[in-house]
């Protein structure tokens, strides 16, 4: 594999997992298109933009491009893709992060409760995962080689927070492995990775606010780095391909790969959930 820097895209890194995974692939001197809604302060009530992770990337020593893109608009997706192209000719890594989370959709109630537009984690989650693959296709076909990621949870195999954030999980899982068919002959790799539990700045403002009830959280949760380090793992993994379309855990991959977290964690791999799905492939096959 040639040491030339990355070309790595994480669509949905203002904040949380995207941005925590687009930090890591900067640590190791990717060129990191950072994609979001969020452009500047007072766009939105969470902290966090595109430039401050796309600055993030660049001070761990990769290069971080911001570039303000609403995945629910294909063409704005399209001419993200048709941007890379033009400075680039290319893109190795992948990341399907972006996602629409409604605090609606996060509490305990049922789903009928809920307003309807929660499930527009169809839209962006699901859908937007889809059409950001197809423009990225072109610009991995050509070097044989890359790797498509989506980021998904266990949610996808039993209850978490209802249909509106379930079916999305489930889906994502199914479109890594059909993608997986149709990408073999072109040596792209694609894995839907399940993380756990983040410690983002929303968690860690939670965690402060009751430490005593949820101080617990710093034990077990990932940090947002966790999986971008995971996902590096697995893009210079030699036998990637024997893997991919597979559902894996990232808590388990870091196991495979020597991976620990902040301080040396190691996050707990959710080995109870191994038995829920049948067509779970788990990151110890592929050593």
């Amino acid at each position: 594999m040639p040491d030339t820097p990355r070309i790595a895209v994480v669509t949905g890194a203002s904040r949380g997992a995207g941005a925590g995974i687009a930090h890591a692939l900067g640590e190791h001197g990717c060129t990191v298109y950072v994609t979001g809604r969020t452009d500047k302060p007072g766009d939105t009530t969470l902290a966090g933009t595109i430039h401050e992770t796309a600055a993030r990337v660049t001070a761990a020593g990769g290069t971080g491009i911001a570039v303000r893109v609403d995945h629910s608009d294909d063409e704005q997706v399209r001419e993200l893709f048709a941007r890379i192209a033009q400075e680039h000719g290319r893109v190795d890594i992948l990341v399907n992060n972006a996602a629409i989370i409604r605090d609606e959709m996060m509490g305990r109630t049922k789903f009928w409760q809920e307003p309807i537009n929660v499930i527009d984690t169809l839209a962006v989650g699901l859908r937007s995962s889809y059409v950001a693959t197809v423009y990225a296709a072109p610009l991995m076909l050509p070097q044989r080689e890359g790797l498509v990621v989506f980021t998904s949870a266990s949610g996808a195999a039993h209850y978490a927070f209802g249909p509106a954030y379930g079916v999305p999980k489930a889906g994502t899982d199914k479109m890594a492995a059909d993608m997986a068919v149709d990408f073999a002959e072109y040596g792209i790799a694609t894995a839907s990775i399940w993380m756990g539990s983040l410690l983002t700045e929303r968690v860690r403002t939670i965690i402060a606010t009751n430490p005593a009830k949820f101080g617990h959280l710093l034990d077990t949760a990932e940090t947002p780095e966790f999986t971008g380090h995971v996902i590096w793992a697995l893009h210079r993994d030699p036998n990637l391909m024997n893997i991919s379309g597979h559902t894996l855990i990232g808590a388990e991959l870091a196991l495979a790969y020597g991976i620990t977290d902040t301080d040396g964690r190691q996050p707990p791999s959710n080995r109870d959930l191994y038995d829920v799905h049948p067509h779970i492939q788990y990151s110890h096959m592929i050593r």
